[in-house]
């Protein structure tokens, strides 16, 4: 028997587990890329979307929201990575969190604002 068309898509069964809130902004990371790194005095491009992480919002393959995240030229990236966060800020000398925030006041992506408001007024 020759079938002319497809069988109907199966649908695959709800978990029942809800989604969580949207944690990629794709227009706030671009901003924050178009920025220079984030390390005072550091001229060196590209320069990527680092994440900054916390136990809160991290885990084994999950990233941290987009809002937690700040400009860093690929060395510095690096860096963070090999060093980690509380090393990487203490020998900068600087908030991670302070300047992913200050990205965030300054973002043009008024959606993304706007749904973080919504997650802390919760």
């Amino acid at each position: 028997m020759i079938y002319t068309r497809l069988p109907p898509k199966r649908k695959r069964p709800r978990s029942g587990i809800e989604r969580g809130p949207q944690r990629v902004w794709p227009h706030h990371e671009r901003f924050v890329r178009s920025n220079p790194c984030s390390i005072l005095g550091c001229q060196i491009t590209p320069v990527q979307f680092a994440h900054v992480r916390s136990a809160a919002n991290s885990g084994t393959g999950l990233k941290p929201p987009s809002w937690d995240g700040i400009s860093l030229c690929v060395t510095h990236h690096q860096q963070q990575h090999e060093v980690g966060q509380p090393a990487f800020e203490r020998l900068y000398h600087i908030d991670l969190f302070a300047i992913a925030a200050a990205f965030v006041a300054r973002s043009p992506d008024q959606a993304m604002r706007d749904a973080l408001k919504t997650q802390e007024d919760d």
